[in-house]
């Protein structure tokens, strides 16, 4: 998995003027092995359409990956005859390899690729783009699974394409809808950032490539598009398939281990409302709640666990213990237990730097609880006698609730402050600060045909 990427965060987006007279706006990639029947036919047709329709500058990009029949000789004769043509030959294999060398390479600061058999009707062309040349989002996709889509295919096509990513959400939690449509785009300094992390070089390049940009926080737009299956498709589906789900299991273990530097592509605060640094307002809170719950579910579990185990002598000497003793062991044990999980997965604290004031801190919470569930006991027994362990667990659940709520507000404000400055590096659009080389990726050699 590669992980030499371009270091800093991603600039802010900014509308492209249509005046740009010394590159074109967008960069269209064919990427072709073998295909001099159909070539010469999608590159006239899809150069009338944007001749036509396209009110910004264009370039199309046939990109040879080996071909072994007359294939290059067709794309020269493309460029020859075609102004807004360019053709180039990669030696060695793969859809993903053309696409990452060409879209490297480009000065279009919008980059596209459709497939050669032009499946998908070229009236989605425009939007799919219009939102990457607003400054609106970072990639684009099509998508045969909307529910506006219009799709023309057998049902074997369908069984896998729905089944495929039908394992990408399962597996990977993706959310975009159709990973393996050949018609996507990228701003150029998104794709310069995230493809030296693209590993593939082949089909599953395009879902690798997605699953990335949207676990870097990065804006997918889908359009629904209108597709017509190509019945002389050289895809081999088994094939493809096999590989794919390789390149899942690749991509998962790499995004489990944290092997990405995936938090360095993040766009600048201001760039997006939701990041800016509002007064008074304390950011992360949403997703410090959403982690708090969760690790104190877990706890509530343990605690209601220990509890239990301690009344009712499942720890053999240290079991039958009265209410008020079992409560203040299971609590300790939950606390010890609550404090590191949220130490580490609510307020995203790591390595061992003030771990022992950290506990230390948390068994001061601790101790507000103790003192709020003990004294719901206390007032339990004062009311009722001798209560049932059923309505003790019941008071004390409600008792735990109270004291999730007060623990939360001191983890937050006295155990975990956020100490960053207001105004830091990122808040002014700089990358943050890294000690490691900032070395350039290797790209693939591309030769230009004469």
């Amino acid at each position: 998995m590669r992980t030499d990427t371009p270091w800093g965060t991603l600039p802010a987006r900014e509308h492209l003027l249509a005046g740009t007279a010394d590159r074109p706006v967008l960069d269209v990639v064919i990427p072709v092995h073998n295909e001099e029947a159909d070539l010469e036919r999608c590159v006239v047709r899809l150069h009338e359409h944007l001749a036509g329709t396209f009110p910004y500058g264009f370039r199309i990009t046939v990109a040879d990956n080996a071909s072994t029949d007359r294939t290059p000789e067709v794309a020269a004769r493309l460029e020859a005859g075609i102004a807004e043509v360019r053709a180039y030959r990669l030696e060695e294999k793969g859809r993903g390899r053309a696409l990452r060398t060409v879209w490297i390479h480009s000065d279009a600061p919008v980059l596209a690729y459709m497939d050669v058999d032009l499946s998908t009707d070229l009236n989605a062309l425009l939007p799919l783009v219009a939102p990457l040349i607003s400054g609106h989002s970072d990639l684009a996709i099509g998508s045969r699974l909307a529910r506006a889509s219009r799709v023309v295919r057998g049902p074997k096509r369908e069984f896998v394409s729905r089944a495929y990513n039908l394992i990408l959400k399962s597996s990977l939690a993706a959310r975009f809808s159709d990973a393996q449509c050949g018609f996507k785009a990228i701003r150029r300094e998104v794709a310069q950032r995230l493809l030296p992390m693209v590993e593939d070089t082949g089909w599953f390049f395009d879902t690798e490539l997605l699953v990335l940009a949207e676990r870097a926080g990065l804006r997918i737009h889908e359009v629904p598009v209108d597709w017509v299956d190509d019945p002389h498709s050289s895809v081999h589906i088994v094939s493809t398939a096999v590989e794919d789900l390789k390149g899942v299991w690749r991509v998962g273990r790499a995004l489990a281990v944290g092997a990405l530097p995936l938090d360095r592509l993040a766009r600048p605060f201001g760039d997006d409302p939701r990041d800016r640094a509002l007064a008074g307002v304390p950011g992360g809170l949403t997703r410090q709640l959403v982690g708090f719950c969760v690790v104190g579910v877990f706890s509530t579990l343990l605690y209601l666990l220990l509890y239990s185990l301690f009344r009712g002598g499942g720890f053999g000497a240290i079991g039958g213990l009265g209410p008020q003793s079992a409560n203040a062991a299971a609590l300790l044990l939950s606390a010890v237990a609550n404090t590191a999980a949220n130490r580490r997965l609510t307020f995203d604290v790591r390595g061992r730097a003030h771990a022992v004031r950290h506990q230390a801190q948390g068994l001061v919470v601790f101790g507000v609880g103790l003192a709020l569930t003990s004294g719901s006991l206390a007032a339990l027994d004062a009311a009722a006698g001798s209560p049932s362990h059923g309505t003790e667990a019941a008071v004390l659940i409600v008792a735990n609730l109270a004291a999730t709520v007060l623990r939360f507000l001191l983890f937050r404000s006295w155990v975990f402050p956020d100490r960053r400055p207001a105004h830091d590096d990122r808040a002014h659009g700089r990358p943050a600060r890294d000690d490691r080389a900032h070395g350039r990726p290797a790209h693939d050699d591309m030769r230009y045909i004469p």
